[in-house]
């Protein structure tokens, strides 16, 4: 668990949390180069605390400033060390207001919303802007650094693992639609929660939203296939993953839930008790 510095305002630091595997860690990084924001205090665990706690304190030995600790969203392998670690530094923490209301235990100093700038004050200044970016979480935020082309994405995507989107916190078609906002920023490193730098990240963005979209297909494709009186999620997983491991269909029923909730917000399919059948699209022929 040593630190890695991506570049001079930018350092990360990867420690154990209770992600899904194949992810083991969550990484938190230190942004700018004389005032420090720590984003992500993710870990649960004692030992890794301290030794997140070791990394921290390195920064004031180092002629810098620790100002905050930011959240990127409300899960437990991304906020398990909000509380204690916020309390151990005497730092304010930041977050959206929605991922604040998730966590009554975790004092939220800062509530941070879109296109607020956090200016990072150093030799080389930075301003990163704050960017809402629900759909894997309600209260979801990236943070854009247009200067340095980087953006952090917490959950947004990952090098190691995948992102799931489940209806009782996300939204299928809201996330395409930030994947799509994040692409379009053109930068030129992407910093994940889970795994490695992304060197381009308008590829990999791209690449997320047509896997959901192909995926989405064959969900529809399978309604359709199944015809009157429809299909149950758990019917339908085995058709529209079968290019996935039986041990994974418990999270695959997750994400064909949250595309059936797209496709019945689109009008393209519909549910009763508990079963769903494809509609035609509008404008076409029955």
């Amino acid at each position: 668990m040593r630190p890695v510095s991506i570049a001079p305002s930018i350092e990360a630091f990867a420690a154990l949390t209770p992600t899904l595997p194949p992810a083991t860690h969550t990484n938190s990084y230190a942004l700018g180069e004389r005032d420090v924001l720590l984003v992500e205090p993710a870990t649960p665990y004692d030992e890794e605390r301290r030794a997140w706690l070791e990394w921290a304190r390195t920064f004031p030995s180092r002629g810098r400033r620790l100002a905050g600790i930011l959240l990127t969203h409300h899960h437990e392998d991304h906020v398990g060390g909000a509380a204690f670690l916020a309390r151990e530094l005497d730092l304010p923490v930041l977050a959206h207001e929605l991922t604040a209301e998730k966590l009554p235990e975790v004092p939220v100093s800062r509530r941070i919303s879109e296109g607020e700038e956090l200016v990072l004050e150093g030799p080389t200044p930075t301003r990163w802007t704050v960017l809402h970016t629900p759909g894997h979480a309600k209260g979801h935020v990236c943070l854009h650094e247009r200067t340095l082309g980087a953006v952090v994405v917490g959950d947004m995507v990952a090098t190691v693992g995948t992102i799931l989107v489940d209806t009782r916190d996300g939204d299928m078609r809201v996330y395409i639609e930030q994947l799509e906002r994040l692409r379009d920023l053109g930068a030129s490193v992407a910093l994940p929660a889970h795994g490695a730098p992304i060197p381009d990240p308008s590829a990999l963005f791209s690449h997320y939203v047509q896997h959901r979209r192909k995926r989405e297909a064959k969900i529809l494709a399978a309604l359709r296939a199944f015809g009157d009186p429809g299909a149950t999620i758990p019917e339908l997983v085995p058709v529209a993953y079968d290019d996935t491991p039986e041990a994974a269909w418990p999270f695959a029923a997750m994400a064909v839930g949250a595309h059936l909730a797209k496709l019945r917000e689109e009008g393209l399919s519909t549910e009763d008790d508990g079963r769903y059948r494809a509609l035609p699209a509008s404008g076409s022929t029955p």
